[in-house]
């Protein structure tokens, strides 16, 4: 019933502006955010994560420049959650849109709430746009644009073994005669930041397109956790299982 309901409510949530580029509000947000600050692993990391981030009217108050040391999906996250304040403050959502203390990244297992999902193995972040109706996910680089949520695997394994990235499409680019793919997030060591690396070195790779923001007000009404991503620290799945929770065809 719960389900039915979050699908009914999604469906009827149609405020947003489809013509609105929420893409060119989060490269907006990216030159807004700190550059450096070391990058970390660490508890501390993510108590500076959730630092940086408070619920007050008439939304979140966000100061980028305490989440450091950095991580990727942290980096992400914060990025979404700017993206979201933004557009309301631009009409392009609701009146308290980004106001929910269900946003804040407060310590929670993979898969347990709205950051428990961002910060997950595996599609974490596709699985929550699929989940609440955010964006469409997809696999297809001609279809990609700079402003996309992007998760990098550098191999095919998901879940338990899986080496991954959770970064902002910024583009392509050609150096020394090959293909480089450019993104932003916090990478190692120097924490916040672009980088590129030979598109030969991507595995796979699943981007997510904002494009109803508002949608991440029905976030009370799905379920807590989500059983699949709660099981990814500890068990091993597939690509195309990956893709499937995602929304998105098997290639």
């Amino acid at each position: 019933m719960k389900l039915v309901l979050l699908s009914a409510l999604i469906l009827l949530s149609k405020v947003t502006l489809h013509a609105a580029d929420f893409n060119a509000i989060v490269l907006e947000q990216i030159r807004k955010m700190p550059e450096g600050g070391g990058y970390a692993t660490t508890r501390e990391a993510h108590q500076a994560l959730n630092n940086s981030v408070a619920v007050s009217p008439p939304g979140l108050r966000i100061e980028s420049s305490k989440a450091q040391p950095s991580y990727c999906s942290g980096a992400t996250y914060l990025l979404f959650l700017k993206t979201l304040v933004a557009a309301e403050k631009q009409g392009l959502c609701p009146p308290g849109t980004s106001s929910s203390e269900y946003l804040l990244p407060k310590a929670m297992p993979d898969g347990v709430g709205i950051w428990g999902r961002w910060n997950a193995n595996g599609p974490g972040t596709a699985r929550l746009f699929h989940e609440l109706g955010l964006g469409k996910n997809f696999t297809a680089w001609e279809q990609a644009r700079p402003g996309d949520f992007l998760k990098i695997f550098w191999s095919t394994d998901v879940g338990k073994k899986e080496r991954g990235h959770s970064v902002v499409f910024l583009g392509m680019e050609t150096k020394d005669g090959g293909e480089y793919v450019r993104f932003w997030s916090s990478n190692k060591p120097g924490g916040y930041g672009e980088k590129s690396v030979p598109k030969s070195k991507v595995a796979a790779a699943i981007f997510s397109r904002l494009e109803n923001p508002s949608n991440i007000q029905h976030a009370a009404a799905m379920p807590k956790k989500d059983a699949y991503l709660a099981s990814l620290p500890t068990h091993e799945t597939s690509l195309s299982e990956a893709l499937q929770k995602s929304g998105v065809a098997a290639p």
